[in-house]
């Protein structure tokens, strides 16, 4: 399998487990970058981007990054927050009033964006058309009833997180949450990071597709079979209403929404990047950075049902948790998505990376493959 792009000497045994990794039949293609200082000192793409082994990966293939879309959204919200336009303590609906129906009148933006809002799932059965009607999706939030009294736990907010934080952006910005986010984000550093994709840029996205005869770790499992046998259950919601969550990644109408939960598109050099320009303060100042990334809940997350730790739109390192460590430092954050691809940050070494593939595995939490590289990077490192 021929390996494109360039690495530092020192990164020559990332360079190598990452060529190994695509030797593997099911792994289709994949790329990774890893910046320190700023700089990238590491930067990887290989395999295929098409369904029929005919297009090889290039330097600007996309790929539906899934969740690591969530802290781009927490970014830009953030951001208003720290101008002074939101209050992480004030209550949502003081911006959006009918939020506040059925309990949900002291749900606050810390809620939503550390997955304790209690509003992972809709109960209401809606057809897959509504995935793509941000107006329904919005108001079927505002009238749902919280599963949990909010704040006093956590569970993951899979999709419903990108209309929840969508709304509240696109009401105080003014832009629909796609382009806010853009500009707020991706714009500034010059990330190639789409959310609500071209049709122009269709050609260069990578078609995505799952391993198979592979069924995860134990909360892959477990999941799975929330999924299959416990159809009208919280956790079965949150993937499955709209029923067209879990089957439209390839689908142009998916590719041109804007959902800032897990739609957006960029690669392994846009995922490392906007993480380089987090550590380097080009979009949070330090003390709203150091905000978003404390912990804020961690235990048994009542939609995954395994351990998570959230911060403000991202995660924290646990490293005692099998396919929860980023294999860095304790002080390291980022955001997984679905499939494999992860971005992250190491503060105490200055680095920055980012994964992805179009080879979806099957883990709840991170990747094996990407976690590999991170331990090899870190070696690398010191």
């Amino acid at each position: 399998m021929q390996i494109q792009g360039h690495f530092e000497l020192r990164f020559e045994a990332v360079k190598a487990l990452f060529e190994q990794q695509l030797t593997d039949g099911q792994f289709r293609g994949a790329a990774v970058c890893v910046q320190v200082g700023g700089e990238t000192v590491l930067d990887l793409w290989g395999g295929m981007a098409d369904n029929e082994g005919q297009q090889p990966w290039q330097q600007d293939t996309l790929v539906n990054l899934f969740s690591c879309t969530k802290t781009f959204a927490a970014v830009a919200i953030l951001q208003l927050v720290e101008s002074g336009k939101l209050g992480l303590d004030e209550p949502v609906a003081k911006i959006w009033p009918a939020f506040g129906a059925h309990g949900k009148g002291g749900i606050t933006l810390r809620h939503l964006l550390s997955h304790q809002a209690g509003l992972p799932a809709i109960r209401t059965p809606l057809p897959p058309e509504a995935l793509y009607d941000w107006d329904r999706m919005a108001a079927a939030l505002a009238a749902e009833e919280p599963w949990w009294t909010p704040g006093q736990a956590h569970g993951y907010a899979a999709i419903t997180y990108g209309w929840l934080i969508g709304e509240l952006l696109r009401r105080v910005d003014g832009r629909e949450a796609g382009e806010a986010i853009v500009a707020r984000t991706a714009r500034p550093l010059g990330l190639d990071f789409h959310l609500g994709l071209a049709d122009s840029e269709f050609e260069r996205v990578g078609y995505l597709t799952r391993m198979k005869n592979n069924f995860g770790d134990d909360a892959a499992k477990r999941l799975f079979v929330a999924l299959t046998s416990e159809p009208g259950s919280m956790t079965a919601l949150a993937f499955t209403n709209p029923p067209s969550v879990m089957n439209s990644a390839n689908k142009p109408e998916w590719r041109r929404m804007a959902q800032p939960a897990a739609n957006g598109h960029g690669n392994a050099r846009s995922l490392a990047g906007f993480y380089a320009g987090l550590l380097d303060g080009r979009l949070l100042g330090d003390a709203m950075l150091e905000e978003m990334t404390k912990e804020h809940c961690v235990g048994v997350d009542k939609t995954l049902l395994t351990r998570t730790r959230f911060a403000l739109g991202c995660w924290r390192d646990q490293p005692e948790v099998p396919n929860a460590t980023f294999a860095m430092g304790p002080r390291a954050f980022g955001h997984p998505g679905a499939g494999g691809c992860i971005g992250f940050a190491d503060p105490e070494r200055e680095l920055s990376f980012g994964f992805v593939t179009n080879t979806l595995g099957p883990y709840v939490l991170m990747d094996p493959r990407a976690q590999a590289l991170a331990r090899a990077v870190s070696a690398c490192v010191g």
